[in-house]
Protein backbone atom coordinates (compact mmCIF):
# COMPACT_ATOMS: atom_id res chain seq x y z
CA UNK A 1 0.00 0.00 0.00
CA UNK A 2 1.27 3.85 -0.54
CA UNK A 3 0.83 6.24 1.73
CA UNK A 4 -0.96 9.01 0.72
CA UNK A 5 -1.01 12.75 2.93
CA UNK A 6 -3.43 14.89 0.89
CA UNK A 7 -6.76 14.27 -1.40
CA UNK A 8 -4.30 15.45 -4.28
CA UNK A 9 -2.17 13.26 -4.16
CA UNK A 10 -4.67 10.53 -4.25
CA UNK A 11 -6.86 12.33 -6.90
CA UNK A 12 -3.61 12.58 -9.47
CA UNK A 13 -2.69 8.47 -8.53
CA UNK A 14 -6.19 7.56 -9.83
CA UNK A 15 -6.28 9.71 -13.06
CA UNK A 16 -2.88 7.89 -13.93
CA UNK A 17 -3.95 4.48 -12.43
CA UNK A 18 -7.15 4.55 -14.61
CA UNK A 19 -5.49 6.64 -17.76
CA UNK A 20 -7.74 9.75 -17.68
CA UNK A 21 -7.48 13.44 -18.13
CA UNK A 22 -8.30 16.37 -16.07
CA UNK A 23 -10.97 17.09 -17.86
CA UNK A 24 -12.68 13.84 -18.12
CA UNK A 25 -12.35 13.21 -15.09
CA UNK A 26 -13.88 16.83 -14.32
CA UNK A 27 -16.71 15.83 -16.61
CA UNK A 28 -17.76 12.36 -14.28
CA UNK A 29 -18.37 14.13 -11.69
CA UNK A 30 -19.65 17.38 -13.00
CA UNK A 31 -16.96 19.86 -12.11
CA UNK A 32 -14.85 21.86 -14.50
CA UNK A 33 -11.60 21.44 -14.89
CA UNK A 34 -10.24 24.61 -12.88
CA UNK A 35 -11.56 22.68 -9.40
CA UNK A 36 -9.70 19.83 -10.47
CA UNK A 37 -6.51 21.09 -10.95
CA UNK A 38 -7.04 22.78 -7.50
CA UNK A 39 -8.22 19.95 -5.46
CA UNK A 40 -4.66 18.49 -7.00
CA UNK A 41 -2.72 21.16 -5.96
CA UNK A 42 -4.75 21.21 -2.52
CA UNK A 43 -5.31 24.99 -3.10
CA UNK A 44 -9.57 24.18 -1.95
CA UNK A 45 -10.67 20.73 0.10
CA UNK A 46 -13.27 18.55 -1.83
CA UNK A 47 -17.21 20.45 -0.91
CA UNK A 48 -19.11 17.76 1.22
CA UNK A 49 -21.82 17.12 -1.49
CA UNK A 50 -18.70 16.38 -4.10
CA UNK A 51 -17.18 13.54 -1.96
CA UNK A 52 -19.67 11.65 -2.55
CA UNK A 53 -19.82 11.88 -6.16
CA UNK A 54 -16.06 11.40 -6.31
CA UNK A 55 -17.05 8.00 -4.28
CA UNK A 56 -19.22 6.63 -6.33
CA UNK A 57 -17.41 7.92 -9.27
CA UNK A 58 -14.16 6.44 -8.02
CA UNK A 59 -15.20 3.52 -5.67
CA UNK A 60 -12.59 5.04 -3.05
CA UNK A 61 -14.14 3.87 0.72
CA UNK A 62 -15.58 6.84 2.38
CA UNK A 63 -13.59 6.64 5.06
CA UNK A 64 -10.31 6.96 2.73
CA UNK A 65 -11.64 10.61 1.38
CA UNK A 66 -12.98 11.87 5.17
CA UNK A 67 -9.44 10.95 6.20
CA UNK A 68 -7.48 13.33 3.19
CA UNK A 69 -9.85 15.38 2.76
CA UNK A 70 -9.61 17.43 5.68
CA UNK A 71 -7.84 20.93 6.70
CA UNK A 72 -5.39 18.71 8.65
CA UNK A 73 -5.37 15.68 6.50
CA UNK A 74 -5.03 12.10 8.15
CA UNK A 75 -2.49 9.77 6.48
CA UNK A 76 -3.79 7.17 4.82
CA UNK A 77 -2.44 4.14 3.20
CA UNK A 78 -4.05 2.77 0.03
CA UNK A 79 -4.05 0.05 -2.48
CA UNK A 80 -5.86 0.60 -5.89
CA UNK A 81 -5.51 -3.08 -6.55
CA UNK A 82 -7.45 -4.21 -4.25
CA UNK A 83 -9.51 -0.95 -3.15
CA UNK A 84 -8.31 -0.96 0.38
CA UNK A 85 -6.93 1.50 2.99
CA UNK A 86 -5.22 1.35 6.28
CA UNK A 87 -4.67 3.57 9.02
CA UNK A 88 -1.10 2.19 9.98
CA UNK A 89 1.72 0.95 7.95
CA UNK A 90 1.55 -2.15 10.35
CA UNK A 91 -2.29 -2.72 9.70
CA UNK A 92 -1.57 -2.65 5.82
CA UNK A 93 -1.12 -6.37 5.59
CA UNK A 94 -3.75 -8.62 6.30
CA UNK A 95 -2.58 -11.20 9.24
CA UNK A 96 -2.55 -14.93 10.04
CA UNK A 97 -5.83 -16.61 10.34
CA UNK A 98 -4.81 -18.04 13.36
CA UNK A 99 -4.55 -14.40 14.53
CA UNK A 100 -8.42 -14.17 13.28
CA UNK A 101 -9.12 -17.34 15.04
CA UNK A 102 -7.88 -16.00 18.52
CA UNK A 103 -10.26 -13.07 18.71
CA UNK A 104 -12.92 -14.72 17.17
CA UNK A 105 -15.27 -13.31 19.86
CA UNK A 106 -14.38 -9.19 18.69
CA UNK A 107 -17.41 -8.31 17.78
CA UNK A 108 -18.92 -5.12 16.45
CA UNK A 109 -22.19 -3.48 16.07
CA UNK A 110 -21.51 -1.80 12.51
CA UNK A 111 -22.54 -5.69 11.05
CA UNK A 112 -26.02 -6.02 10.34
CA UNK A 113 -28.04 -8.43 8.12
CA UNK A 114 -28.66 -7.85 4.31
CA UNK A 115 -31.66 -5.75 4.01
CA UNK A 116 -31.93 -6.80 -0.19
CA UNK A 117 -34.67 -3.63 -0.82
CA UNK A 118 -31.79 -1.27 1.61
CA UNK A 119 -28.96 -1.85 0.81
CA UNK A 120 -28.59 -3.39 -2.96
CA UNK A 121 -28.01 -0.40 -4.53
CA UNK A 122 -25.48 0.51 -2.74
CA UNK A 123 -23.29 -2.71 -3.05
CA UNK A 124 -24.06 -3.16 -6.99
CA UNK A 125 -21.40 -0.93 -8.32
CA UNK A 126 -19.02 -2.96 -6.19
CA UNK A 127 -20.33 -5.91 -7.20
CA UNK A 128 -20.27 -4.70 -10.82
CA UNK A 129 -16.30 -3.51 -10.42
CA UNK A 130 -15.36 -7.49 -10.55
CA UNK A 131 -18.25 -9.36 -11.27
CA UNK A 132 -21.13 -10.38 -13.84
CA UNK A 133 -24.38 -9.38 -12.16
CA UNK A 134 -26.97 -10.53 -14.60
CA UNK A 135 -30.91 -10.93 -13.97
CA UNK A 136 -30.94 -14.06 -12.71
CA UNK A 137 -28.19 -13.51 -9.91
CA UNK A 138 -29.86 -10.95 -8.46
CA UNK A 139 -33.02 -12.79 -7.88
CA UNK A 140 -30.58 -15.37 -6.15
CA UNK A 141 -29.07 -12.72 -3.83
CA UNK A 142 -32.64 -11.63 -2.98
CA UNK A 143 -33.61 -15.20 -2.21
CA UNK A 144 -30.81 -16.00 -0.39
CA UNK A 145 -30.82 -13.54 2.08
CA UNK A 146 -34.41 -14.61 3.22
CA UNK A 147 -33.09 -18.54 3.44
CA UNK A 148 -30.10 -18.01 4.76
CA UNK A 149 -29.82 -14.06 6.05
CA UNK A 150 -27.09 -15.04 9.09
CA UNK A 151 -24.75 -15.26 6.18
CA UNK A 152 -25.52 -12.46 3.81
CA UNK A 153 -24.33 -9.17 5.87
CA UNK A 154 -23.51 -5.34 5.63
CA UNK A 155 -20.80 -3.90 7.32
CA UNK A 156 -20.86 0.15 7.75
CA UNK A 157 -17.96 2.25 9.01
CA UNK A 158 -18.43 4.46 12.28
CA UNK A 159 -20.25 7.43 10.30
CA UNK A 160 -22.69 4.81 8.42
CA UNK A 161 -21.57 4.73 4.98
CA UNK A 162 -21.20 1.40 3.46
CA UNK A 163 -18.17 -0.71 3.94
CA UNK A 164 -18.17 -4.07 2.85
CA UNK A 165 -20.66 -7.06 2.57
CA UNK A 166 -21.14 -10.47 2.24
CA UNK A 167 -23.00 -12.84 0.20
CA UNK A 168 -23.62 -16.47 0.47
CA UNK A 169 -26.01 -19.04 -1.42
CA UNK A 170 -27.05 -22.20 -0.20
CA UNK A 171 -27.22 -24.35 -2.87
CA UNK A 172 -28.04 -27.86 -3.83
CA UNK A 173 -25.21 -30.85 -4.86
CA UNK A 174 -26.13 -30.45 -8.34
CA UNK A 175 -25.22 -26.61 -8.41
CA UNK A 176 -21.84 -27.62 -6.66
CA UNK A 177 -21.08 -30.10 -8.70
CA UNK A 178 -21.61 -27.91 -11.61
CA UNK A 179 -19.52 -24.66 -10.29
CA UNK A 180 -16.60 -27.59 -9.35
CA UNK A 181 -16.24 -28.77 -12.73
CA UNK A 182 -16.57 -25.72 -14.36
CA UNK A 183 -19.98 -26.40 -15.98
CA UNK A 184 -21.43 -23.37 -15.30
CA UNK A 185 -19.99 -19.85 -14.01
CA UNK A 186 -21.52 -18.50 -10.89
CA UNK A 187 -23.30 -15.96 -12.96
CA UNK A 188 -25.40 -18.73 -14.19
CA UNK A 189 -26.66 -19.76 -11.23
CA UNK A 190 -30.47 -19.43 -11.17
CA UNK A 191 -33.41 -19.79 -7.96
CA UNK A 192 -33.50 -23.56 -8.89
CA UNK A 193 -30.32 -24.64 -7.66
CA UNK A 194 -31.11 -22.83 -3.95
CA UNK A 195 -32.66 -24.67 -1.26
CA UNK A 196 -33.17 -24.70 2.13
CA UNK A 197 -30.11 -25.54 3.90
CA UNK A 198 -31.46 -26.56 7.25
CA UNK A 199 -33.31 -29.78 5.62
CA UNK A 200 -30.27 -31.08 3.94
CA UNK A 201 -28.30 -34.24 5.48
CA UNK A 202 -24.91 -31.72 3.81
CA UNK A 203 -25.30 -28.18 3.82
CA UNK A 204 -23.34 -26.69 1.02
CA UNK A 205 -22.82 -22.92 1.28
CA UNK A 206 -21.31 -20.75 -1.79
CA UNK A 207 -19.60 -18.09 -1.31
CA UNK A 208 -20.63 -15.61 -3.99
CA UNK A 209 -19.10 -12.85 -3.11
CA UNK A 210 -16.90 -11.04 0.31
CA UNK A 211 -15.67 -7.73 0.52
CA UNK A 212 -14.23 -5.23 2.64
CA UNK A 213 -12.68 -1.22 2.63
CA UNK A 214 -10.16 -2.29 5.13
CA UNK A 215 -8.46 -5.12 7.18
CA UNK A 216 -10.31 -4.23 9.94
CA UNK A 217 -13.86 -4.53 8.61
CA UNK A 218 -12.12 -8.38 6.58
CA UNK A 219 -11.74 -9.29 10.55
CA UNK A 220 -15.14 -8.65 11.94
CA UNK A 221 -16.91 -10.29 8.76
CA UNK A 222 -14.26 -13.31 8.71
CA UNK A 223 -15.49 -13.77 12.77
CA UNK A 224 -19.10 -13.37 12.36
CA UNK A 225 -18.50 -16.34 9.49
CA UNK A 226 -16.71 -18.36 11.34
CA UNK A 227 -19.07 -18.16 14.37
CA UNK A 228 -22.02 -19.29 12.29
CA UNK A 229 -19.74 -22.37 10.69
CA UNK A 230 -18.39 -23.20 14.73
CA UNK A 231 -22.11 -23.06 15.80
CA UNK A 232 -23.55 -24.67 12.96
CA UNK A 233 -25.95 -27.53 14.94
CA UNK A 234 -25.30 -30.03 11.54
CA UNK A 235 -21.47 -30.63 11.07
CA UNK A 236 -22.37 -31.89 7.82
CA UNK A 237 -21.38 -29.12 5.81
CA UNK A 238 -19.17 -28.00 2.76
CA UNK A 239 -18.09 -24.25 1.69
CA UNK A 240 -17.26 -23.36 -1.02
CA UNK A 241 -16.07 -19.80 -3.54
CA UNK A 242 -14.41 -18.46 -6.40
CA UNK A 243 -11.87 -15.92 -4.73
CA UNK A 244 -10.66 -13.39 -6.44
CA UNK A 245 -8.32 -10.89 -4.20
CA UNK A 246 -5.21 -12.21 -3.06
CA UNK A 247 -6.30 -11.48 0.38
CA UNK A 248 -9.24 -13.39 0.18
CA UNK A 249 -6.66 -16.07 -1.04
CA UNK A 250 -4.79 -15.90 1.36
CA UNK A 251 -7.18 -16.59 4.69
CA UNK A 252 -9.46 -19.58 3.05
CA UNK A 253 -5.76 -21.19 2.26
CA UNK A 254 -4.20 -20.42 5.74
CA UNK A 255 -7.80 -22.16 6.98
CA UNK A 256 -7.30 -25.11 4.86
CA UNK A 257 -9.35 -25.78 1.90
CA UNK A 258 -8.82 -27.11 -0.87
CA UNK A 259 -8.22 -25.54 -4.15
CA UNK A 260 -10.18 -27.52 -6.85
CA UNK A 261 -9.38 -25.13 -10.20
CA UNK A 262 -7.04 -21.92 -10.74
CA UNK A 263 -7.20 -19.11 -13.16
CA UNK A 264 -4.07 -16.79 -14.46
CA UNK A 265 -4.05 -14.09 -12.98
CA UNK A 266 -5.29 -10.60 -14.99
CA UNK A 267 -5.99 -7.17 -14.27
CA UNK A 268 -10.10 -6.39 -15.19
CA UNK A 269 -11.20 -3.11 -17.09
CA UNK A 270 -10.80 -1.44 -13.82
CA UNK A 271 -7.27 -1.98 -12.77
CA UNK A 272 -8.65 -4.69 -10.28
CA UNK A 273 -6.27 -7.87 -9.75
CA UNK A 274 -8.01 -10.38 -9.88
CA UNK A 275 -7.36 -14.15 -9.73
CA UNK A 276 -9.75 -17.15 -9.89
CA UNK A 277 -9.96 -19.67 -7.51
CA UNK A 278 -12.29 -22.44 -6.63
CA UNK A 279 -11.72 -23.22 -3.19
CA UNK A 280 -13.83 -26.24 -1.30
CA UNK A 281 -13.60 -27.16 2.10
CA UNK A 282 -14.98 -26.72 5.83
CA UNK A 283 -13.48 -24.73 9.10
CA UNK A 284 -13.33 -27.84 11.17
CA UNK A 285 -9.95 -28.92 11.88
CA UNK A 286 -9.23 -25.27 11.64
CA UNK A 287 -11.61 -24.39 14.62
CA UNK A 288 -10.99 -27.74 16.31
CA UNK A 289 -9.50 -26.40 19.83
CA UNK A 290 -11.85 -23.85 20.39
Amino acid sequence: MKKYNSIGELLIDYRIFRNISQSDFASKIDVDIRTIQRWERNETLVKQEKEEDIVNITLFPYQLIRNLNALKPIPTYYDFRINKYAITKNNSELPSATWFKGQLENKTKRIRLFNFEKDFDAILKYLRFHKEVPKNIIQVIRESINILPEMNLFITDESGFYSGHTLFFPINEQAFDNLKTKKIKESELTLKDLVNYKSQDRIILYGFDLSADCNDNIFYIFNQLLRFFRDLPNQNYLFCATALRYDTVKLVDEMGLEVIWEEEKEVNKLGLEVGRRFHVGDFKKFLIDL
